[in-house]
């Protein structure tokens, strides 16, 4: 199977009573889904990077949950229980800076809760089909901010982009690239730049690979380049995922995003975060309280099985970096473009019903 053969990228589904997810480290040299039927199974995909983009993390952790009830549909209410909150904890660690992940775990503990009363056969079946509202109302909130940010989009904007804030990273059609999509809906002519992304190489693996396969006009280039494009002129736009937003307005994203916003601010182009309201953490006060993953010094010195630096050698490998809010131009949700986000309107924002 291919991916041109059915242009709606599935990033995850439900098959045969278990989970599937593309497996993204192997894109695009090969597409393929693994298959999964528990949590520690799922957490595991998670933590290596199977499948990554906040709002997808929070969904595959919602069907975590589901599988292993199903998994202990014929254990006691007892033993049940306690499988159960092992499966919450087992996911939760999977991985600390996606925001989502807490969010979509939260919201299938309270329906769980809901079903103190309930057979466990019954608990396990409510819980599936409270992981496949979380993965459709995904899709139905990333449409709806793909309408609100094509606005911002002239016709003809040439826009940059860093990591993969696609269908790869959702449930569906995507956050930064959702704007995108939903502006080619709407007839604009737009044209994509993607930064490769170092060290995981989302843009150059996933971004340009989801462009091509949209016949939506793409140029990679390395993320050194970015401030060179954009003092020449060619860069109208900048949009951006996020994996967690802070009170403030801060944003955590890829490593290198925070680079590409200082860059635009000294052009004088607009930096649009596109993010669910569920990426926003009202709990946290700032970017600084944001916790950061490190992640495996094999990812900076080389790719697979190429190694390119030095035995011995240093390594940091922080996996996201925090833009401060002054640096956001606005945020893109599902309710509305947020302007110079602050702590009083997002506040506002996120106590909407």
């Amino acid at each position: 199977m291919t991916a041109s053969q059915d242009k709606r990228v599935e990033t995850l589904r439900w098959c045969d009573g278990h989970l599937e997810m593309i497996d993204q480290r192997v894109l695009p040299a090969e597409f393929r889904y693994l298959r999964y039927d528990s949590a520690e199974a799922v957490a595991q995909g998670i933590r290596e990077m199977v499948v990554r983009g906040a709002p997808a993390i929070g969904c595959a952790a919602a069907y975590g949950v589901a599988l292993e009830a199903l998994r202990q549909r014929d254990a006691s209410t007892a033993d049940f229980t306690g499988r159960m909150e092992r499966a919450f904890e087992v996911l939760a660690a999977s991985r600390p800076t996606a925001v989502n992940l807490f969010w979509a775990l939260a919201r299938i503990r309270t329906r769980w809760q809901s079903l103190a009363s309930q057979s466990v056969p019954a608990q396990a079946d409510a819980l599936l089909a409270e992981a496949h509202e979380i993965l459709a109302e995904d899709i139905r909130v990333n449409r709806a901010m793909g309408e609100h940010g094509a606005a911002l989009l002239a016709d003809g904007a040439r826009v940059l982009t860093h990591c993969n804030a696609g269908a790869l990273a959702t449930a569906g059609h995507g956050t930064a690239l959702g704007v995108i999509r939903s502006a080619v809906e709407a007839g604009k002519r737009i044209s994509v730049v993607a930064d490769e992304t170092r060290p995981f190489l989302q843009g150059a693996r996933l971004t340009a690979w989801e462009m091509v396969q949209e016949r939506i006009p793409v140029t990679l280039i390395t993320d050194n380049m970015a401030g060179f494009m954009m003092s020449r002129g060619e860069i109208d736009a900048v949009i951006v995922g996020t994996d967690r937003v802070a009170a403030n307005g801060d944003v955590a994203n890829k490593i290198g995003t925070y680079m590409v916003a200082v860059l635009a601010q000294r052009h004088g182009i607009p930096f649009y975060v596109a993010c669910p309201i569920s990426t926003i953490d009202m709990s946290i006060a700032d970017g600084a309280a944001i916790p950061i993953e490190e992640r495996a010094h094999r990812e900076v010195t080389g790719f697979r099985d190429l190694q390119w630096a030095a035995d011995g050698v240093l390594v940091r490998n922080p996996a996201f970096d925090v833009t401060p809010a002054e640096l956001v131009t606005a945020l893109i949700t599902e309710r509305g473009v947020i302007h110079r986000p602050n702590r009083e309107r997002l506040a506002a924002l996120t106590a909407t019903p």
